[in-house]
């Protein structure tokens, strides 16, 4: 009688091994095999880490193999099992390989295909469409769309981490829980003396020092020493936490009525501030988008205060960006003086502190959480409902996927864009010069990773699709765009998402949007927390006084009473060195120890892409050599494959 080998490896991580049994069943060309239960006497069969092998007998010949059924029934108590992959020894013996990287719980079932990446168009066998279809009936009743917040993309259908689909949840709920990472971190960071003194101000900004921890040699110790220099505030629009929102002036706007008698001391060529601006040497970042909001409300005890400040800057001769011009509301007039460096100490000092603590705001909400957190998850969820695993776009991306829904949930519960081609978001705020803004490291190592992602997604688009017109048929993929489209972006044409896509090109871009949304965006606007906002007056969380209304009565006492006060701030302490740390065993990008892929040339054009990805990483460490302020975000060995954190 046919015999075949059964080689089963179970999970390594928390709880991934199970004592119930565990039955197979393989589905031939020719037949289908009695169900066999996978035990060997004397010994604990699919403990954590294990790979076992299994003889498994068989009446008659089953051809070729198509599907392979698991079965798990309790044996005591319900454990959940965490089935890496299974392969298959045939009679004649050939090797199949059967990816899962999932979870069966309960009394649950799992029918695997062999890993090879298959289009809907390959599948001509009748079981094969029923098993790709009913794949995607199941998931789309698991990942459903929900309403979070008005005007927000839409998320996952779950009010709670527990409530999430197995197989997207945590290893373990302990290691994301908020306010206990937070309290570690303010155990690491010994101000546990100062987390519930609320409403209780600092006495001046030395005294922040107590709850500043001083690593030698660090970006957060230089920024706490240079904060309130101004090419040091010009330097974060272009390499801190927010480096997205800095672009070229054109043209000087009429809601900010700046005059070249007012800059002329920065300015340093002879020009009129007219014809710097024709030149390109002004810059501004406008916060319009927080115009009208109200501040956070949470603590009924302390007022806060927002403001919609719009900056302009400057291009010195030595090349560095520096401010000549804050406006702290939208709306010119007497009560909302233009401040200017040649002001008082205190008040050209309070206008960038209310600069950056704007900036701080929209880095929170639009740039990281908006624009990677929950535009990675839309991917997420219409990956799942839209792509079968046996898909090769389903294959490439859900590693880049990977616990994004789970962190995002678990923000929602416990917590709380644009269409972003990386090199033409650069160029249409006019910052892609190297010449003229020789120091935007975020640009230049972006378009590297961009770049290295897109040579890769091409590659792996050309192995599966030979034209444009299979692009454009493969009706899967279709609709794992237009979900994408219709529900996450809420069918908004000015989100710049397309409903479609019509050729393998468009397909590769799409593809490094994704990956790189995931990976490198969200790295270069989420590690680097620490670095530049632990020294609080250098991003206050809040401000607990209005915006000055008139110039020369700003004082060192009225500016320590308006940032946070000493409760406060180590909450903030403890979020952004959470934040800032990489998670356990963390997958950076280039990592696919999950082989979903089993085929030669994608296996290939990963190595390549690895290279590539390390030859980033020379160049960078190279550039980064000696610098006192280096830029490390982007390196690729410190890019995580995904939004996990």
């Amino acid at each position: 009688m046919p015999s075949y080998t059964v080689t089963v490896a179970t999970g390594s991580q928390w709880f991934a091994g199970t004592d119930d049994y565990i039955y197979l069943s393989l589905v031939g060309s020719a037949g289908c095999s009695e169900k066999h239960l996978l035990d060997k006497p004397f010994y604990n069969d699919f403990e954590r880490g294990a790979v076992d092998s299994y003889d498994v007998t068989v009446d008659e010949e089953l051809g070729e193999i198509q599907l392979v059924r698991i079965e798990k029934r309790k044996y005591w108590l319900h454990d959940d099992w965490y089935l890496k992959y299974l392969t298959l020894k045939t009679p004649f013996g050939d090797y199949i390989e059967f990816p899962c990287y999932r979870w069966i719980t309960g009394e649950g079932e799992i029918v695997l295909r062999d890993g090879r990446a298959r289009l809907a168009r390959d599948d001509q066998i009748h079981i094969l469409k029923q098993h790709r279809r009913k794949e995607l009936e199941t998931r789309q009743k698991q990942y459903r769309w929900m309403e979070w917040n008005p005007g927000f993309p839409l998320s996952i259908d779950a009010k709670c981490h527990k409530d999430l689909p197995r197989d997207i949840q945590f290893d373990s709920e302990k290691g994301v829980d908020f306010v206990l990472n937070y309290s570690k971190a303010m155990e690491n960071l010994f101000i546990n003396r100062f987390m519930h003194m609320f409403q209780s101000s600092w006495s001046d900004f030395a005294d922040f020092e107590k709850i500043f921890v001083k690593i030698s040699n660090t970006i957060s110790e230089r920024v706490m020493k240079r904060w309130q220099e101004d090419d040091m505030f010009g330097y974060q629009f272009l390499n801190g936490c927010n480096p997205v929102l800095i672009r070229r002036c054109t043209q000087l706007p009429e809601k900010l009525p700046v005059t070249t008698e007012m800059v002329e001391c920065s300015l340093e060529r002879e020009l009129s501030l007219e014809q710097e601006v024709q030149q390109g040497n002004i810059f501004i970042v406008d916060f319009e988008l927080l115009d009208g909001i109200d501040a956070n409300k949470t603590d009924p005890c302390t007022l806060q205060f927002l403001a919609a400040p719009i900056c302009l800057l400057y291009k010195n001769l030595a090349n560095k960006i520096v401010p000549i011009a804050i406006q702290l509301n939208q709306i010119p007039g007497e009560e909302n003086p233009i401040f200017l460096p040649s002001d008082a100490k205190y008040d050209w000092l309070l206008a960038k502190i209310w600069v950056r603590s704007s900036d701080f705001h929209v880095h929170q909400t639009i740039t990281h959480l908006l624009c990677t957190h929950l535009v990675s998850e839309v991917f997420g969820i219409a990956l799942y409902r839209q792509l079968p695993a046996v898909h090769p776009i389903f294959k490439l991306l859900v590693a880049h996927v990977r616990f994004t829904i789970a962190i995002n949930t678990k923000a929602r519960e416990q917590l709380i864009c644009e269409y972003g081609l990386f090199d033409k978001a650069i160029k249409a705020r006019g910052m892609d010069s190297k010449e003229d803004i020789p120091y935007y490291f975020y640009r230049d190592d972006g378009l590297l990773v961009w770049e290295a992602i897109k040579t890769f997604t091409a590659e792996v688009v050309g192995i599966y699709y030979e034209s444009d017109q299979v692009v454009e048929e493969d009706h899967e993929l279709q609709d794992f765009v237009k979900d994408v489209y219709v529900y996450g972006m809420r069918g908004r044409k000015a989100s710049g998402f397309p409903k479609s896509l019509k050729s393998r090109e468009k397909l590769s871009e799409y593809l490094t949007v994704v990956i790189f949304t995931a990976s490198a965006q969200h790295a270069a606007v989420n590690f680097g927390q620490y670095d530049w906002c632990s020294w609080i007056p250098n991003a206050p969380p809040t401000m607990r006084a209005p915006p000055p209304t008139a110039k020369g009565v700003v004082t060192i006492e009225q500016i320590v009473d308006t940032l946070p006060d000493r409760g406060r701030s180590c909450w903030h302490l403890g979020a952004v060195w959470a934040l800032s740390q990489f998670q356990e065993n963390e997958l950076f990008l280039g990592m696919y120890p999950e082989e979903h892929f089993i085929e030669k040339p994608v296996k290939e054009a990963m190595a390549r892409f690895r290279k590539n990805l390390e030859v980033i990483v020379s160049m960078i460490a190279e550039r980064n050599k000696n610098k006192k302020l280096p830029y490390y975000y982007l390196s690729p060995d410190r890019i995580p494959n995904s939004v996990a954190i």
